[in-house]
């Protein structure tokens, strides 16, 4: 991941790129995408009919593409894309190609540090994953719901492994479905396969798995849960033990189950999306404590407050001490910490994000238009055309904010007191 230690700190603003000059020299410029340390802005340009090509602070790649798709710049700092050229697909890092291509890719997983990158492809009619320009050995005739494990090593998917004809029901519930970890499928079949997630180690695969037409449940390794659901939600290891944590729909009420045994006592309305605190310590989830209210249960408690249409981007604070999350209501998204939801609202906000020390939240936020950033419920003086995530610098005490200001790409360094007092 970034090492922000190595980052530019000292207070201040610096433009690095005026994107206005890119209107001039091209037919069109798409949306722009910064740097994790802000040093520099890249953005897919139109070079001509059925030619494009990436500038990356004002400067274009020496090779130019049929099509260019999800420019991103990694963790570690190295500009992704996803190239067409002659009808071939293939990933590029930097401006440098895969030597592997493909008939098409799609849904591009990264490792939290950036380094690895893997694709699910389409070659002759067969589908697979290319984990850093390495393709599965063995194909499939159909590939979804990819995995990618933590530390970019192991990758997954959803795969047929039996025929049917549209119209053989018969068929259909022997189970024509698995998932394959690395291209290699699991024994059992099943009737569908969903979601999965990886130990931390890579090492193991959980998934959600449909037993019957109306049966569902977990399945680890390839071997599934005793308990039979009305239906479940994606599973989630713990980071420090070899356990799954899973939701799951009992008598039309859900409960949070780990290695098939209820964990939280409460069930809830709806349940979903348990994430641990990074020790393994605490475990948040989406709950619905009554119907059509939304919040944020931790360890099973929910919080008081709550709201009407959605909770999502829940997020532990690196000690697992703080969980913010974001909540919606009608037109108004707001900040919640701990249970405690900022006075301002946004017509859009982003996943809150921590100080090292867990002390400061900070937000990128819409209103009406324009972005900035919000820290502890106080905004940023500043109203700009495009702002990215804020970053904090490893004390605390900065933040990194990247903009778009008046066409121009601008780095800020600004003091957290400077926003939030």
């Amino acid at each position: 991941m970034e090492e922000r230690s190595n980052w530019d700190w000292e207070p201040g603003s610096r433009t690095v790129a005026d994107l206005n000059r890119l209107k001039d020299d091209y037919v069109w410029v798409e949306e722009p995408y910064a740097r994790p340390d802000g040093e520099a802005v890249a953005a897919v340009v139109n070079v001509d009919e059925g030619e494009f090509n990436v500038c990356v602070n004002g400067e274009p790649w020496e090779s130019t593409y049929d099509k260019i798709w999800h420019l991103r710049y990694l963790a570690d700092g190295r500009l992704f894309a996803i190239v067409s050229e002659m009808a071939e697909w293939t990933v590029t890092i930097d401006g440098v190609p895969w030597e592997t291509k493909f008939g098409y890719v799609w849904n591009p997983l990264f490792s939290a540090d950036g380094r690895h990158v893997a694709v699910s492809f389409q070659q002759d009619m067969e589908y697979g994953m290319a984990l850093d320009g390495n393709c599965w050995e063995q194909t499939f005739t159909t590939l979804t719901s990819s995995a990618l494990s933590s530390d970019g090593r192991h990758t997954a998917a959803a795969v047929q492994v039996a025929p049917f004809g549209e119209a053989d029901i018969q068929a259909f519930q022997k189970g024509c479905f698995t998932a394959a970890a690395d291209g290699k499928p699991w024994d059992q079949g099943f009737v569908n396969v969903w979601n999965m997630a990886f130990s931390p180690d890579g090492s193991r695969l959980a998934a959600e798995v449909r037993l019957t037409l109306y049966e569902y449940t977990i399945a680890v390794d390839g071997a599934a849960w005793n308990g039979a659901y009305n239906c479940v939600w994606e599973p989630v290891f713990h980071p420090a033990a070899d356990a799954v944590v899973a939701p799951v729909r009992i008598a039309g009420k859900w409960k949070l189950y780990q290695d098939d045994k209820p964990l939280w006592d409460r069930p809830f309305v709806q349940l979903w999306r348990p994430c641990f605190s990074p020790d393994g310590g605490r475990l948040a989830a989406v709950v619905a404590p009554q119907f059509g209210r939304w919040t944020v249960a931790v360890d099973g408690t929910p919080w008081s407050s709550t709201f009407r249409d959605m909770v999502t981007d829940v997020s532990f604070s690196a000690d697992g001490r703080r969980v913010a999350a974001l909540g919606k209501t009608g037109a108004s998204w707001q900040v919640a910490v701990d249970g405690k939801v900022w006075r301002n609202a946004f017509d859009m906000a982003w996943q809150p994000v921590f100080s090292a020390d867990g002390a400061r939240v900070a937000a990128k936020v819409e209103r009406k238009g324009a972005y900035t950033v919000a820290v502890d419920d106080r905004l940023w003086s500043r109203q700009c055309e495009a702002v990215w995530n804020p970053m904090f610098s490893p004390d605390g005490e900065r933040l990194l904010i990247r903009a778009v200001e008046d066409g121009r790409y601008v780095r800020h360094v600004v003091p957290v007191a400077e926003i939030a007092g």
